[in-house]
C-alpha cells in the first residue's frame, strides 16, 4: 500500500479490538524504532523487540483507539489517566489526518475527566515535538521518563514533558466498551 492508495480515503476512529493486536504491534514497533533508536539508553533496546510490544498490547487494548482507512489499521492512540501514553501512525498514513484525529480524540477523552493532558517525547525527536507544538501542546521541560522493561522494571529515558490545557476541547469522542 502506498501513500497514494491511502490519501483519498477517509480516516475513521474506533475502539481497538483483539483482532487489531498484530497491526498495532507492527505500527508501534516500527514507529518506536524510528523515533527512539539512537536517542535512548542502550540498556532499553533488549526490551524493545517486536514481540515485546505485541505482548504489552492486550492489557492496554481497552484504552486504545485505532485509526483506519478502509479496513486497514493505520495508527493508534493509547491513554493512561491524563496521559497520551502512545501515539503512532504508519508511515503510509502520514499526511492523511490520522495522527491529528487520534490526538484530538485522546484530548477529548482525557478532557472528559481532567483539565490537562500530558505526554512524553524522547529528547531529539524533533518531528514529534513539532507535531505536538502545532497542535497546541507546550514543552514544560526535561524529565527522566521511566520506560518499561520486560522484567517489570524501568529504564530512565531523557524526555521532554508536553502538556495541554483541555478546557473547551470539543473533538468527538469514541467511547470504549
Amino acid at each position: 500500500m502506498t501513500d497514494a492508495d491511502l490519501a483519498p480515503a477517509t480516516t475513521a476512529l474506533r475502539p481497538a479490538t483483539a483482532a487489531d493486536l498484530d497491526a498495532i504491534g507492527t505500527i508501534w514497533h516500527e514507529g518506536w524504532r524510528e523515533a527512539h533508536l539512537g536517542r535512548v539508553p542502550a540498556e532499553l533496546l533488549p526490551h524493545r523487540e517486536r514481540h515485546h510490544f505485541r505482548a504489552r498490547i492486550p492489557v492496554m487494548v481497552d484504552s486504545t483507539t485505532v485509526a483506519t482507512i478502509g479496513p486497514v489499521v493505520v495508527g493508534f492512540v493509547m491513554l493512561h489517566g491524563d496521559e497520551v501514553e502512545q501515539l503512532y501512525v504508519a508511515p503510509s498514513a502520514r499526511g492523511t489526518g490520522a495522527a491529528a484525529g487520534l490526538l484530538a480524540h485522546g484530548e477529548a477523552v482525557i478532557g472528559s475527566h481532567s483539565d490537562r493532558a500530558w505526554l512524553a517525547v524522547v529528547d531529539g525527536n524533533a518531528r514529534a515535538r513539532h507535531f505536538y507544538e502545532r497542535h497546541g501542546w507546550s514543552d514544560t521541560g526535561r524529565f527522566d521518563n521511566p520506560a518499561w522493561t520486560t522484567g517489570g522494571g524501568t529504564v530512565a529515558v531523557p524526555a521532554r514533558r508536553y502538556e495541554k490545557l483541555l478546557a473547551g476541547v470539543t473533538a468527538p469522542v469514541t467511547r470504549h466498551r
